[in-house]
């Protein structure tokens, strides 16, 4: 069975961090492209980064741009969000996708709340 899990998820005051990892089992996402979403109640999911399967590249969303850090660890079959400076506003489930030839898998998600 393919599965993604995501982990890293919790509490935390404003300006502090916190560090996401999305780990794969069951199949290796390397030349996959990686995504994280995020998503509050009520809201459509939204895109926060992403690492193109093909180049490389990596694209942030303008809330994210300067504050996160998107990765991929090929040798561990894991991505991970470094998320700094971290604001209410980012208070959502996050959640890891993987896509490659429209074959895509979520993860369950994880909460993060940043709350004083």
């Amino acid at each position: 069975e393919k599965l993604l899990v995501e982990s890293g998820g919790g509490l935390v005051q404003p300006g502090g961090s916190l560090t996401l990892a999305c780990t794969a089992s069951g199949f290796t996402f390397d030349d996959y492209a990686i995504g994280w979403f995020r998503q509050v109640p009520g809201k459509e999911r939204e895109g926060v980064s992403c690492i193109s399967g093909c180049d490389g590249s990596i694209y942030y969303d303008d809330s994210a741009s300067g504050r996160f850090t998107i990765s991929r660890d090929k040798d561990k079959n894991m991505a991970g969000l470094q998320m700094n400076s971290l604001k209410p506003e980012d208070t959502a489930v996050y959640y890891c996708n993987v896509i490659k030839y429209g074959i895509t898998y979520w993860g369950q998600g994880t909460q993060v709340t940043v709350s004083s």
